[in-house]
């Protein structure tokens, strides 16, 4: 079978496309053919080596984050059954409960090998079905992504109606961020550097928009927005850039659910405000399979569609991690395998 591997050192100069055996499932386990699958920005930084000891040892076949056909089966598995469509869970050992470093040493594309070969063997345990009204590659951007948002606006944010969400920017995990703000009857504010990324998100539901590239204040208007209260929750992608105006947005006794560092990992931190404010920072690590089952069920209800942003054939992998780290996407960056 087709697969494309790190090899040598830790640089996407090092992704090949080569072969390996079809692997044949043990007990337990269940034999998945990939119909798609998304990237993410932490698999370029996997790739690069930027997680260190979590990230596993060379080769390695990089991503997350799939859809894929039941082919086949070991002795013992009842939860799926040839031909169904699932999405192999993130963490795989991560059922329920909070995470543990056990939990979260099982993450597929680092350090288990990931999506990025045409079949791939995983634990019965490990993969929930895809809901059915998703095309394929739609499906294929739920592990990390939706379920990263799902973390940080229900299972953390307990966003209810009239609730107000700060997302930021238009990648996958702030696209459905507001998706599954907007289910809840949250008011939403949307950031983004660009005016005709802004209207689209409006026209996803956004309430309120800001460009902050003319408006680096943009904190302050974001608060003004909700007339000067602050918003209950920030969905924050950004790091160190957007740390703080992400302070001056929330509201007193607010959330700031902490998920990417796309603009760096560093931040000089006034720790005034946080404690005088009795605010919440908290970070998100994806969710167990437990929540993945619950998010799909909200999915199907409200019949959400994932964005689909540009799709290339997973072979050109590098080309595909090249164009997600240029930051002209909006929503995902899928991979087709046929």
């Amino acid at each position: 079978m087709k697969v494309v591997e790190l090899r040598e050192a830790w640089s996407l100069d090092n992704l090949v496309l080569t072969e390996r055996p079809r692997p044949e499932p043990g007990p337990g386990q269940v034999l998945l053919k990939v119909r798609a699958a998304a990237i993410n920005f932490r698999d370029i930084v996997m790739c690069k080596g930027g997680y260190g000891r979590f990230a596993g040892e060379l080769p390695l076949v990089p991503v997350s984050d799939c859809v894929a056909e039941v082919v086949g089966h070991g002795e013992g598995v009842t939860r799926v059954g040839v031909g169904d469509r699932v999405c192999p869970i993130f963490c795989q050992k991560w059922i329920s409960g909070p995470p543990t470093p056990e939990k979260l040493s099982t993450a597929l594309g680092g350090p288990l090998d990931g999506a990025l070969a045409e079949y791939m063997v995983v634990d019965a345990e490990g993969v929930v079905p895809a809901p059915p009204h998703l095309s394929e590659l739609q499906a294929a951007t739920l592990p990390c992504a939706a379920i990263t948002a799902w973390s940080a606006v229900v299972t953390q944010g307990a966003v209810t109606a009239g609730d107000t969400v700060v997302v930021q920017g238009s990648g996958g995990v702030s696209v459905f961020a507001l998706q599954f703000a907007k289910c809840l009857g949250a008011e939403v504010v949307a950031t983004s550097s660009s005016d005709e990324k802004l209207e689209r998100l409006r026209a996803l539901g956004a309430d309120h928009v800001i460009n902050y590239r003319t408006t680096p204040d943009w904190g302050k208007l974001a608060k003004a927005m909700t007339g000067g209260r602050g918003a209950d929750l920030i969905v924050d992608v950004g790091g160190a850039a957007t740390l703080p105006q992400a302070l001056r947005a929330v509201r007193v006794g607010g959330q700031i659910a902490l998920i990417g560092v796309v603009s760096g990992n560093t931040v000089e931190l006034p720790l005034g405000p946080v404690v005088t404010q009795n605010l919440r920072l908290q970070a998100i690590t994806v969710g167990s399979r437990e929540a993945f089952e619950a998010m799909n069920r909200a999915i199907e209800i409200n019949r959400i569609e994932p964005v689909v942003d540009r799709v290339f054939p997973f072979t050109e992998i590098r080309a595909a991690l090249d164009y997600l780290a240029s930051g002209q996407h909006f929503g995902k960056v899928c991979l087709s395998y046929e």
